[in-house]
């Protein structure tokens, strides 16, 4: 019997031992440190990824993230300046924390910081975002500005309240609105979507005009280039003709010239040579050469000797041209255009 009872002590002792074992050894994961409370204080002294010993049920500990994590901030309320009630579905805020700065965190604000530090301050900073713009405003024209409105103020107060605490990226889903609003604008993005149409066809037109008149241009000035070469080619043509009907003119001018300076030198010469030819005595000669050439010579009433001096043949020409000039006198009834030689001629 007291063996018995022995046995069950021991083995109790043996499952008590193993059971604080196990309460006693944790293992922190890769990317996360093991913060430790003793008594509800929190010891200074975290842990690194691994196998560890703490004193079970009197020290616990928490693991607490120190690489990229993403928080979600569901179904977020968001009034705008007109009154219109809108929420976001879904905002996604991207953040790290540093080893040196979890000690700090976690003791200002617990293990869960990401709820005072990141969720809090969405819901603030977006409801203030939203207060001072419209729907529109929220809705379209700056949304896509919200995402980067809030890393910026969530970054600023993160440097004041928890340095070490960095903010990487923030999303914000499509906010949801009334369906009627949603109609409206739903209208209004097709209306847009037409006048954008409307707007590129016209630049379309006007690029086609545009186009058209360049074409035009280029046309009407190669057109113009044409014309001013045929009017050069032209120009050039008439030039050629000019220098070649002037260098004719001028070898025309130079032959007559020639010709001329040819002439009056041949005539100079000639006269020069006649000029010392025609002497008295040649002059004499050429003038009996003359007289033999003649066949018939008739003088007077009778034909007369022929005398080969000149005394006599001039006293002969003297008396023959006072004999035809008296029976011109003594016949008046003679014909006046009868020639006196004829007359005695034929009465010869």
């Amino acid at each position: 019997m007291a063996m018995a009872q022995a046995g069950a002590a021991a083995a109790a002792a043996t499952g008590l031992l193993v059971f604080l074992l196990y309460s006693a050894i944790h293992r922190v994961e890769e990317g996360h440190l093991a913060v430790y409370y003793r008594g509800g204080a929190l010891l200074t002294s975290p842990s690194g990824p691994g196998y560890h010993i703490m004193l079970p049920f009197i020290t616990t500990f928490k693991s607490v993230q120190t690489t990229l994590q993403t928080d979600e901030v569901k179904n977020v309320p968001c009034g705008t300046s007109g009154g219109v009630m809108i929420y976001i579905d879904r905002i996604e805020v991207v953040n790290k924390l540093a080893p040196y700065a979890v000690y700090d965190i976690v003791r200002n604000y617990t293990a869960d910081y990401d709820k005072t530090l990141i969720f809090n301050k969405i819901h603030h900073e977006l409801n203030q975002f939203c207060s001072a713009h419209t729907l529109q405003e929220v809705y379209i024209e700056l949304f896509d500005q919200i995402d980067e409105n809030l890393k910026l103020a969530l970054q600023k107060d993160l440097n004041v309240m928890a340095p070490g605490l960095t903010i990487q990226a923030v999303r914000v889903t499509k906010p949801k609105i009334p369906e009627a609003i949603r109609r409206n604008f739903e209208l209004m993005e097709a209306e847009k979507t037409k006048l954008l149409i409307a707007a590129q066809r016209q630049k379309v037109v006007e690029k086609e005009a545009e186009t058209d008149r360049k074409k035009a241009l280029i046309e009407a000035e190669k057109a113009a280039q044409v014309a001013r070469i045929h009017y050069q080619q032209k120009i050039m043509e008439k030039e050629t003709e000019k220098r070649i009907s002037e260098i004719e003119d001028a070898a025309f001018l130079a032959r007559e010239k020639a010709k001329a300076d040819a002439e009056y030198y041949t005539a100079r010469k000639l006269a020069d040579s006649n000029k010392l030819k025609l002497t008295p005595e040649y002059l004499e000669l050429m003038k009996y050469q003359a007289i033999a050439a003649n066949s018939k010579l008739y003088f007077g009433d009778r034909i007369p000797g022929m005398f080969l001096d000149s005394c006599a043949f001039q006293q002969a020409s003297l008396r023959t041209a006072q004999q035809t000039s008296l029976p011109a006198q003594e016949s008046p009834d003679k014909s006046p255009g009868e020639s006196p030689l004829r007359g005695e001629e034929s009465s010869g």
